[in-house]
């Protein structure tokens, strides 16, 4: 079993940079793949980075490509989702989740098993 919680969101304007956390109990979190969605009312959740369980390998939704940046310490079972230049389409409640136990990042939300309760972005404009 693998237990997250994020942290890190907050508001902000446009053009700022936040790092949001996601802490995992357990220790096989470092066997898992681990991704960050995000959601807004009434869209379905969205794929928005990605890192295998090793943390060698990153895919990145092209809306995000370039500004933001995921990343794991699994020594300290936290990954993190670093976000520079935010816009306001950039809002919604982030989730971090795992899955693919010694695989890689997947962007389908159903291959991952664990998931956080969400921690919100504001952008305003």
């Amino acid at each position: 079993q693998v237990h997250l919680v994020e942290s890190g969101g907050g508001l902000l304007q446009a053009g700022g940079s936040l790092r949001l956390s996601c802490a995992a109990s357990g220790r096989t979190f470092s066997f898992y793949a681990m991704g960050w969605f995000r959601q807004t009312p009434g869209k379905e959740r969205e794929f928005v980075a990605g890192i295998n369980w090793l943390g060698g390998i990153t895919d990145y939704a092209d809306s995000v490509k370039g500004r933001f940046t995921i990343s794991r310490d699994n020594a300290k079972n936290t990954g993190y989702l670093q976000m520079n230049s935010l816009k306001p389409e950039d809002a919604a409640l982030y989730y971090c989740a795992a899955g693919s136990r010694f695989g890689s990042a997947s962007r389908n939300s159903q291959n991952y098993d664990y998931w956080g309760q969400g921690t919100q972005v504001t952008v305003s404009s």
